[in-house]
């Protein structure tokens, strides 16, 4: 193979559309711009949001609250759906997301005493509620803040 031989994929290479090139090209004249107005002059865009002068919704509608920038995104598990795991193992939060408990752990993990812990787990996580601290060390097993 040479580099004369080579060629692209069919519709892989689409041309140009030339417009304002005469009235054969099928956009000659006014360009695809229509007949006068804003939007067919020359750095003639207006800005999301623009209705034209009237108020814009984004203004027209009350302003309410805040968000908390600084706020911290905790996932809660109950402690009900850690019989899941086998006895004895290690509970963390990469566990839970390869178990499936947590799709995304974003700042942490914090279990809750919701439902009844069977098995014996040592659990590391970022927070615990006392009655899930409880269950887990009435079961046997150890928790553990990291």
């Amino acid at each position: 193979m040479k580099l004369h031989d080579l060629t692209s994929v069919p519709g892989s290479r689409k041309e140009i559309k030339r417009i304002g090139r005469g009235a054969g090209s099928g956009q000659g004249k006014t360009a695809g711009k229509g007949h006068k107005g804003q939007k067919a002059r020359s750095g003639g865009s207006i800005r999301p949001g623009f209705e034209g002068g009237q108020m814009p919704l984004q203004r027209r509608l009350p302003k309410r609250g805040f968000t908390n920038i600084f706020a911290r995104n905790i996932k809660a598990i109950n402690v009900g759906v850690l019989n899941k795991f086998d006895d004895g193992a290690t509970v963390d939060t990469q566990a839970l997301i390869d178990a499936g408990l947590v799709k995304v752990c974003c700042d942490g993990v914090k279990i809750l005493g919701n439902g009844k812990l069977n098995k014996k787990l040592n659990v590391k996580v970022s927070a615990f509620s006392a009655s899930a601290k409880q269950q887990i060390e009435a079961a046997g097993g150890k928790a553990e803040v990291i």
